[in-house]
């Protein structure tokens, strides 16, 4: 049964990836970077139960952590960069 949550994960996490590289806008691409981090501290979890490594499950909530602040990040910088193209203001490079 956790393998077959495991293999749906996987596949999720790539269907991710064709939502990342094919989405149409900037914000389709972050939540798809999203889900995929969503996905891999899930299949990670999945895989430090089925190993019987309760001491990953640490890892497992570093990396949510990681990817929270990083989307957030990214997010942000992206906001600004647009107030800035709005602004008429910044080189461009």
């Amino acid at each position: 049964m956790y393998y077959a949550a495991a293999l749906a994960t996987l596949v999720t996490m790539g269907l991710a990836l064709v939502r990342a590289i094919l989405g149409p806008t900037l914000y389709d691409r972050v939540l798809a970077m999203n889900m995929f981090g969503t996905k891999t501290v899930l299949l990670l979890a999945v895989i430090a139960f089925l190993l019987g490594r309760p001491d990953f499950l640490d890892l497992v909530l570093a990396y949510a952590l990681i990817n929270f602040i990083g989307v957030l990040a990214v997010l942000e910088f992206f906001r600004i960069r647009a107030a800035r193209r709005q602004a008429g203001g910044g080189a461009e490079s």
